[in-house]
Formats: C-alpha cells, sequence, structure tokens
C-alpha cells in the first residue's frame, strides 16, 4: 500500500477509503436515505445486507458486464482494515474507476416518480408509453430512465438525448444497452425466486479503459422488490425494500428537505426484517448463514459497528 489510507468520500450509505494504488475499500454502512436525504436513524445489518446481495449479483452479471469487486474477505484487505472485524460482510476492495455522472435507471414496470412523470406528461424520461396504464402495470419492454447523479440534493430526471449531452451518444448508447441487460438478468433470477424486479439503478464507470459495473447491484436501496404471487396492477404492491420508509415519511407530512423526522423503533425493526428477507429470498441464503460465512465475529453486533466505523472515520478522515 502507498501511503496511509485516507477516507475519500462519505456517501448516503458508503464510507469510501482510498487504500493506494488503484483499489478503493467500499464500506456499506447502515445509514439509510430517503427521497435524498439521510435519515437519523440506521438500520440494523443493512450494510451486510446490501454488501451480500451486490457480491450474488456482481458474481451472476459478470458475463454481461465486468464489475470493480477484487475481494470481499476481510484477510485481503489492507492494515489496519483487515484487524477491524466490524468490516467482515459489509466491505468489498474495488478497483477504482471513473465513474460516469449518471443515475442509470432500468423500469419494467410503472411505480414511483416514473407513474407520477407519465400521468402528467404521457412519458418517462423522454420514453412514450401507452394510454391506459395504472399504478403497477407492467411495461410492454423494459426502458432506460437515467437521472443526473447529484452530490448533494434530488437527482432529476434525463432525457435519451440529454444523456447524450452529457456523455457523448455512444457511452449513452452502450449505457442504456447494459442497463436493460442487467436489469433483464436480475429480473429473470430474481423471478425464479418469487421476486418481482420492479425498477433498479446502476452505476458504471472505466476502469484501465473498461467500462465496468461498480457501486451496488440490485439491492434493497437500488430496486423496488415485490413478492410475484400476490402481483396486481392498479395498486401499491407489497415490498421488500426501502418503500416502507418512503410511505412511512410521506405519511409523516415530512416534504422531503433537511431535516428528515426520527424514524419509530417499529419502522427501523421492519425495515431491517425486509431487509433479510429481500436478502433470503433472493440468494436462498438464509441471512445468518452469509454473516457466519464472511466470518464475522459472534460479539460483532450492529450497534458496536457504529461505533467502530465512526472511529474509522475519525482516524482516516
Amino acid at each position: 500500500m502507498s501511503g496511509p489510507a485516507k477516507l475519500r468520500a462519505q456517501g448516503k450509505v458508503r464510507d469510501v477509503y482510498d487504500i493506494g494504488g488503484d483499489r478503493l475499500l467500499l464500506v456499506a454502512t447502515d445509514r439509510i436515505s430517503a427521497f435524498d436525504v439521510v435519515l437519523p436513524n440506521p438500520i440494523p445489518d443493512k450494510g451486510r445486507v446490501l454488501s451480500g446481495l451486490s457480491l450474488f449479483w456482481f458474481e451472476r452479471t459478470a458475463d454481461v458486464v465486468g464489475n470493480h469487486v477484487l475481494s470481499a474477505d476481510r484477510r485481503d484487505f489492507p492494515e489496519p482494515f483487515g484487524s477491524e472485524p466490524s468490516l467482515a460482510g459489509r466491505a468489498m476492495l474495488v478497483r477504482k474507476a471513473e465513474v460516469i455522472p449518471v443515475e442509470c435507471v432500468a423500469r419494467g414496470y410503472l411505480t414511483g416518480s416514473g407513474l407520477k412523470q407519465y400521468r402528467a406528461e404521457g412519458h418517462v424520461c423522454g420514453v412514450p408509453l401507452p394510454p391506459g396504464l395504472v399504478e403497477s402495470s407492467r411495461l410492454p419492454e423494459p426502458i432506460f430512465t437515467p437521472t443526473t447523479k447529484a452530490a448533494e440534493g434530488h437527482d432529476l430526471p434525463l432525457t435519451f438525448e440529454e444523456t447524450v449531452d452529457l456523455v457523448g451518444r455512444g457511452l449513452a448508447e452502450r449505457l442504456r444497452e447494459l442497463t436493460i441487460a442487467v436489469y433483464e438478468r436480475g429480473a429473470e433470477v430474481a423471478l425464479e425466486r418469487g421476486i418481482i424486479v420492479a425498477d433498479t439503478k446502476f452505476e458504471f464507470g472505466f476502469a484501465g479503459g473498461e467500462l465496468i459495473l461498480v457501486d451496488e447491484v440490485l439491492t434493497p436501496d437500488s430496486s423496488r422488490f415485490w413478492p410475484a404471487d400476490g402481483y396486481a396492477p392498479g395498486r401499491v404492491q407489497p415490498s421488500f425494500d426501502k418503500q416502507y420508509v418512503r410511505d412511512w415519511l410521506d405519511a409523516s407530512a415530512w416534504d422531503h428537505e433537511p431535516p428528515p423526522p426520527e424514524l419509530p423503533p417499529e419502522v427501523v425493526s421492519r425495515t431491517a426484517s425486509k431487509y433479510r428477507e429481500a436478502y433470503e429470498r433472493i440468494t436462498g441464503e438464509r441471512f445468518d448463514w452469509y454473516v457466519r460465512r464472511m466470518r464475522v465475529p459472534p460479539e460483532s453486533n450492529w450497534e458496536s459497528c457504529q461505533v467502530d466505523l465512526e472511529r474509522l472515520r475519525r482516524e482516516h478522515g
């Protein structure tokens, strides 16, 4: 490792450490954001769910597009990170990439902000859709509906031509192609496990001249997961993602601007359960088995992890 490790960025959910050379350490915390605002309450073990699911999907989409993962085994992390039990199961050693400033969203079903835009304008991000679609309608085919990637504040929808203006036509077309291809692969695998992937978002970047998938893939933070056995268009679907938190926040009359309200303990607990259930349904593995497989020490609980992760940020900030 050349030089001391340094906290390079603190995102809404992830802490990113520059550990020298062409490598980063990506740490998924238990922070949760909604409407582009970080909420005050962490969700127990959320970071490990995100990491475990991302690893599952990175492996299953590697033939579609390469990715940034080098290792998720703590024994491969440079010190002092290799000696941090709180990082087990929630951190990944990854290749540095020049991240493209576009959130690449794929939609197979109409809901959320896409439904609002369709009702107002008859299209989503400039993609025309047939009339008569309702809440949770399945689209004739998956569509690419990118957004800006805002460092602060809210991401804004982009048309394809606006994306071309940002990154160039050739790259925009490749991003659209890969976004739909990875979405279709994930949707197919998830449906075999009884889960509909309504929509999801990806990030891509360049590493060594190669366009690769970075950040997270098909997690409850970046996707809407619906149980297939109860799917019915025309109504909001139950979900295994953070939609439950969004719904609670909307019911609280919060205006989506900081500061956000505190989440009640029952909302925190139920959200944690939904995340774990998403992991277990999709992977077919009990979440406890993932924790054991990643060598998380039995004494490493999520509360102590918050303290350890904060200490790492202070020491390397």
